[in-house]
């Protein structure tokens, strides 16, 4: 059993504000007795990807001279938490939406850069961000294996049975998802939980996911965030759900021990057919033996 936090907040302009407010998020549910902390995507700075300009990139740092990734890796280690860390991360003359997995005694395990890279209006991460190349890593943590997705990844089930296959304890995915910029209902909330209780319950493992809240006005378009972040067990079943507007913190006991066995007693991993998945390879669902 291993207790587990999601976030949410609103963020501003001030980039030491948000990481100062996220900090007191991590250590609100540190004193709840949380040992897994999730925070949103990009929390250091308003979610910058509304418009297609080319100052944003300045937002970008290497993972080794980001600031926030130590003062994260110094809070982790002083309250005995793992911590994952979304950030915007250049890498020479790459840009990735970028995740550090922090273990519980501020060591950094690795990163995982965000794979599928949208392109909407109001979302337009094509412009700042190269497609991930890490793969999808499972670090084995102080507290349970995690794998940990971004996003836009939630929408994939591909990448979420990678990490169950790889021996992952837990899914964790910090979001930023809001209204579409042309309407002004949020009918894709629940289709966005919908989909990662479905990953929950096909892959047998507890999915934990952090969005942001609050409106952001853009130059030419604003976002409004929905949060409802939530944590659901191996059944895809609800634990906890925050509304659309507070900030704070979402606390639960997630019992890795009953999701590991209840999976073996399942069997869907044992009654899996790779070799007969083949059309997964391909864009259109054509066989390359059947293609003219």
């Amino acid at each position: 059993m291993v207790k587990i936090a999601a976030t949410q907040m609103a963020c501003g302009a001030d980039r030491e504000e948000n990481v100062k407010r996220a900090s007191e998020l991590v250590r609100e549910a540190a004193a709840q007795g949380a040992k897994i902390v999730l925070i949103q995507e990009l929390f250091e700075t308003p979610y910058f990807c509304k418009d297609e300009l080319v100052e944003h990139y300045h937002l970008a740092r290497p993972i080794a001279e980001n600031p926030t990734v130590a003062a994260m890796a110094e809070l982790a280690a002083e309250l005995d938490v793992v911590l994952p860390v979304s950030v915007f991360e250049r890498e020479n003359n790459a840009f990735y939406n970028t995740l550090v997995m922090i273990d519980a005694d501020g060591t950094s395990l690795g990163i995982y850069r965000k794979t599928h890279i949208p392109d909407a209006p109001g979302y337009s991460e094509k412009y700042y961000f190269n497609p991930g190349d890490t793969g999808f890593p499972v670090w084995n943590t102080r507290y349970a294996k995690i794998g940990a997705l971004i996003c836009w990844d939630q929408w994939f089930p591909e990448p979420a049975r990678i990490l169950a296959l790889k021996g992952a304890e837990v899914l964790l995915y910090p979001t930023a998802i809001g209204s579409n910029p042309n309407m002004t209902n949020t009918t894709a909330l629940k289709h966005w939980q919908n989909v990662m209780k479905g990953h929950a319950a096909a892959n047998v493992v507890p999915v934990v996911a952090s969005n942001r809240i609050g409106g952001e006005q853009g130059k030419d378009r604003s976002i409004r965030f929905y949060g409802s972040s939530f944590i659901c067990d191996h059944m895809g079943e609800m634990k906890a759900v925050a509304d659309e507007e507070t900030p704070g913190v979402l606390v639960e006991d997630v019992d890795i021990e009953e999701a590991n066995n209840y999976r073996v007693y399942w069997n869907i991993f044992r009654d899996r057919r790779p070799e007969m998945y083949k059309e997964l390879m391909t864009l259109d669902g054509v066989r390359p033996s059947a293609a003219v």
